[in-house]
């Protein structure tokens, strides 16, 4: 865990500094910036491999930046905001984020979080000890590339999407709740998750059908959960 870095970019100097103490502890190398426009700027010139996003904030603010993070990059963001509705959630969800932590937050739980994030993502990049290629119609996962073709063409996910469907294709055809799913890929116990499983499965139908409102392949089991089609 030594070489992995951590960006925390919040407006409020001694939430930075909490973070960072619990983070050294862990081992994890800590970038702290004040706004987005800095944190961008690290990014650049930095390698990072968790970032923790403060969503109010000045110059730049955290769905903004981002935005423009997701365009390049698709290393997990946990975002922070004193906003608890569920809607909120949902738009930060929706936008890129592969986690959202509200304010106050308890720090033990935030380093749990970082902790699960970074082992989905360490694991998304690496090379599989055994070559394995799941695969169902035109859609392809290649678990020793770590990557995902639909009709040939490349499908860029972020490593929380890549989790839920390997995870579905390794199991084709079962159908699992959305418990199932999130304490399979998320790695935690799962309490009134509906909204954060149900918003990174319509970013994965966006990404891999050529209809999502019809999926051909990601399944909606009403009632029970989801499944990946055997075609």
């Amino acid at each position: 865990m030594e070489n992995l870095s951590v960006l925390i970019c919040d407006d409020d100097t001694a939430i930075l500094d909490a973070i960072e103490i619990f983070l050294v502890e862990e081992k994890y190398k800590v970038y702290k910036a004040t706004n987005g426009v800095e944190a961008l700027k690290i990014l650049e010139e930095e390698e990072i491999q968790l970032i923790i996003l403060d969503i109010m904030m000045p110059l730049l603010d955290g769905l903004s930046a981002m935005i423009k993070i997701r365009r390049k990059e698709n290393l997990p963001i946990i975002l922070l905001s004193a906003k608890s509705e569920d809607t909120d959630k949902i738009i930060g969800l929706n936008m890129g984020a592969d986690d959202y932590v509200t304010k106050p937050f308890n720090s033990l739980e935030l380093i749990a979080r970082v902790k699960s994030q970074m082992r989905r993502y360490t694991n998304f990049g690496s090379i599989a000890p055994k070559p394995s290629v799941l695969r169902t119609g035109g859609l392809v996962l290649d678990t020793d590339a770590k990557e995902i073709t639909v009709d040939g063409d490349i499908v860029k996910l972020t490593a929380t999407e890549y989790g839920i469907l390997e995870y579905l294709m390794k199991n084709m055809g079962r159908v699992f709740s959305i418990n199932q799913i999130y304490e399979q890929v998320w790695n935690e116990s799962s309490y009134a998750v509906e909204n954060t499983v149900s918003v990174h499965i319509r970013r994965i139908r966006e990404k891999i059908e050529i209809n999502p409102k019809e999926p051909e392949y990601l399944k909606v089991v009403w009632g029970i959960g989801y499944k990946m089609e055997r075609i």
